[in-house]
């Protein structure tokens, strides 16, 4: 049995992880609100201006825009989207996982997938499986996020235009809760248009300037958004589960502070009967 002296000293040692746990949680709860709020704010911008785009590229026709053209796929660009910190309970193995699992199947139609990994996390993840990245950029938060957008929509549309790749897909996880997120794997390139009606009584409209210099402004934009909001789910889906990881942890720290206490008053129960016994033990031997 383990020394009353080493029982408190484990009691202490969980106590102290117990504190860091629950400042943990509150320090998640306060920046999910936050991310939580940027992130509905931004969720009805980006699907507006996708619908926007899709109508008006399915209007100008084929060859519009470089990032409407359509291509056999065999090289593809993934970006997955991971955090810079751990403690976070399943958010960045489920994403690299979803990662994998896309390129598993992936296999067959494509020559060539190649890595753009936002996180550090994702990077150590697929490092330690010899998998080769084509990028690697650090983690978004609140206040990079629209910083971190604008660097990965100019250096992907650049690689489309140029040919380098065939298509765009992004892989992060959706908010839905701080007990739910979802990992989504999307395209993003190229641009998918909207299917219009067939029978030619669709409405059209005036566009100022042509649709063509409207896609040039707006196609760059859009792929931004998508990017930006992708960072804004991941950033909340990350708050969310590290505020439920901490949770867990705490509940389990206090578990096991009630069995470590349990276990050491029965030990000084049984050390106090010891010396009782030995005590008794002394006064019959001096009557005897």
């Amino acid at each position: 049995m383990p020394s009353l002296k080493s029982i408190r000293t484990r009691i202490a040692s969980v106590k102290s992880t117990q504190k860091i746990t629950r400042a943990m949680k509150l320090v998640s709860a306060a920046k999910l609100r936050r991310a939580q709020d940027a992130i509905i704010a931004a969720r009805p911008y980006a699907k507006a201006l996708g619908e926007a785009v899709a109508e008006i590229a399915a209007r100008a026709g084929d060859g519009a825009h470089p990032l409407l053209d359509k291509r056999p796929g065999r090289r593809v660009a993934l970006v997955i989207m991971t955090s810079d910190r751990g403690l976070c309970g399943g958010f960045n193995t489920n994403i690299c996982r979803g990662a994998q699992r896309f390129m598993v199947d992936s296999r067959a139609s494509t020559d060539e997938i190649s890595l753009e990994v936002v996180g550090k996390k994702g990077r150590d993840y697929f490092r330690r499986r010899k998998v080769p990245l084509r990028h690697e950029l650090a983690g978004a938060t609140g206040d990079t996020a629209a910083v971190r957008a604008k660097e990965l929509a100019l250096a992907l549309t650049q690689s489309f235009i140029d040919g380098e790749v065939d298509a765009v897909h992004i892989v992060y996880n959706e908010f839905k809760s701080a007990i739910q997120q979802k990992v989504v794997v999307e395209p993003l390139m190229p641009v998918v248009p909207v299917a219009l009606p067939s029978g030619g009584s669709t409405i059209d409209f005036l566009y100022e300037p042509g649709k063509e210099e409207l896609l040039v402004r707006l196609l760059p934009l859009y792929v931004e958004s998508q990017i930006y909001r992708a960072l804004l789910e991941s950033i909340a889906s990350e708050f969310g589960a590290r505020m439920t990881a901490m949770d867990s942890a705490t509940t389990n720290a206090k578990e096991m502070i009630g069995r470590l206490t349990l276990q050491y008053n029965r030990a000084r129960q049984a050390a106090i009967t010891k010396e009782l016994m030995e005590i008794v033990g002394g006064a019959e031997a001096l009557k005897g």
